[in-house]
């Protein structure tokens, strides 16, 4: 594919920053750098109609601010945040960087807004979201194509199907890159990098390496071209790695979903207003441990762990319509037996697993929108929250699989979004943003929106640094 912008891109010069990558990150690093007066060149792994990476599935973002707006209903202070964080990571988060990230943050929405992006108000199923989080009108490949619009307009050049394969450096110290397009191998030199490549999701030999053949029943959620081939070379060269290789944003994905490139459509949201069980028609969970939004990311993980990595969400017309549905229809059914033989489960087996959860609930005033007092009592594992009889036919059933957004395991990086060295000392010229530096402030966990939140934060970091050392700032 052609540039975007140039019939070609001329390779003869060295560029002030060049930027790998083309999702959120990579484009708020190359706006950024490119209004602080630097040449910046984008090379994007993927052909110019799937550009943007993970970043076009997405449809909002965490970020903090003290006042609501017309598309936020009240503040999200810092400590909240910092609390939200901290709970879903359980402390496994670099304090200084974490909160660098919060801060940093703060009314982010006018910088979204200022270069191209539009919000409308949650939808039906993301109300939770609706004072902490900011929607994409549109969704996250609105917002792409917005982002890449506004960077040509500013003078950003782009190449497509430019599959980056090697780093040159010398003691830390980056001076070109190799990479693929069309066919043929090219070099492109700069002052300044800005690695905003993905993880590794993408790359099922490399999962293999830590998942081993369960791997095979995982459904890659995020973009296809994330295999984290820029990942390796950094290592390989000496880069001081971060987080834990098993560490990713997983969540419970249809299981009817193609292997690569879900999406968010093929996500359920059903697993709190029902019961959770596996192939052999056990509960494995507590549905209902929190909020949604601070719990989605952890069923990928548990699904992952269950026998051949297959899992099934099990409500009542109750609740079909109190979440945002999947691209999938659910399987129905009159009964609950009835609705076993269908999912291909033991039937004695799920109407025990039902009619026992169904006499351990105690009463208490249904209510989604607060940690109501709807709860199990005697159960080995309870629900917490939003436990309801599973009685009110038609029953319906979502079969699940492990889907895998992307991977923590990265690149360590300084508050000044510097790649750090294994020898602890910071690389004068590399500069990392989004989802590779990720396991920085991610060690396990997720909050909805807050991938986003890292790659707009550290990608205008890193663009504003890169262009300072390149334009002789630094």
């Amino acid at each position: 594919m052609k540039s975007d912008h140039k019939e070609t891109v001329d390779l003869t010069q060295t560029f002030d920053v060049l930027v790998i990558g083309g999702g959120n990150a990579a484009l708020c690093a190359a706006m950024t750098a490119r209004e602080a007066g630097a040449s910046v060149l984008v090379l994007e792994s993927a052909p110019r109609h799937f550009r943007g990476g993970n970043s076009r599935h997405t449809r909002n973002l965490r970020y903090l601010h003290e006042s609501g707006n017309d598309f936020l209903t009240g503040p999200y202070p810092e400590d909240e945040f910092w609390d939200d964080l901290l709970r879903v990571t359980g402390g496994q988060t670099d304090e200084p960087l974490a909160r660098l990230t919060i801060r940093e943050s703060n009314d982010v929405g006018k910088w979204m807004e200022e270069h191209g992006c539009h919000f409308q108000p949650p939808l039906r199923g993301t109300l939770h979201l609706g004072r902490t989080n900011a929607h994409f009108l549109g969704g996250g490949k609105a917002l792409m194509n917005a982002y890449y619009v506004t960077a040509h307009r500013l003078g950003v050049e782009v190449l497509y199907d430019a599959e980056v394969h090697d780093l040159k450096m010398n003691d830390g110290e980056f001076s070109s890159a190799g990479f693929r397009s069309n066919g043929d191998s090219r070099t492109v030199r700069a002052k300044t990098v800005v690695v905003a490549s993905g993880g590794f999701q993408a790359n099922l030999s490399w999962l293999k390496e830590y998942w081993g053949e369960a791997v095979d029943n995982f459904i890659i959620r995020g973009s296809p071209y994330d295999k984290g081939q820029v990942l390796r070379v950094l290592l390989d060269r000496g880069v001081k790695p971060v987080g834990d290789p098993r560490q990713c944003h997983a969540i419970a994905l249809d299981a009817r979903a193609p292997k690569f490139d879900a999406g968010i459509v093929s996500r359920l949201d059903s697993v709190s207003f029902g019961i959770m069980v596996n192939k052999h028609a056990n509960r494995f969970y507590d549905e209902g441990e929190d909020f949604w939004p601070k719990r989605y990311a952890i069923w990928g993980r548990l699904v992952a762990h269950q026998p051949d990595q297959i899992a099934y969400s099990i409500i009542d017309s109750k609740s079909i319509d109190l979440f945002m549905p999947s691209v999938f229809p659910p399987i129905e059914a009159d009964s609950i037996k009835d609705l076993a033989v269908k999912l291909e489960l033991d039937p004695s087996a799920l109407e025990e697993t039902v009619t026992r959860f169904n006499q351990s609930i105690g009463p208490g005033t249904f209510d989604y929108s607060i940690l109501d007092d709807c709860e199990t009592v005697g159960l080995e594992i309870p629900k917490s929250h939003w436990a309801r009889p599973l009685d009110t036919p038609p029953i319906y059933g979502y079969p699940l699989r492990p889907g895998i957004t992307f991977t923590y395991y990265g690149v360590t990086v300084n508050e000044r979004a510097r790649v750090i060295m294994e020898n602890n000392q910071p690389s004068p010229n590399i500069f990392a943003a989004g989802e590779i530096m990720s396991g920085n402030i991610l060690g396990k966990g997720y909050l909805a929106g807050f991938g986003m939140t890292i790659g707009t934060v550290w990608g205008r970091i890193a663009g504003k640094e890169a262009a300072g050392y390149a334009c002789g700032a630094a």
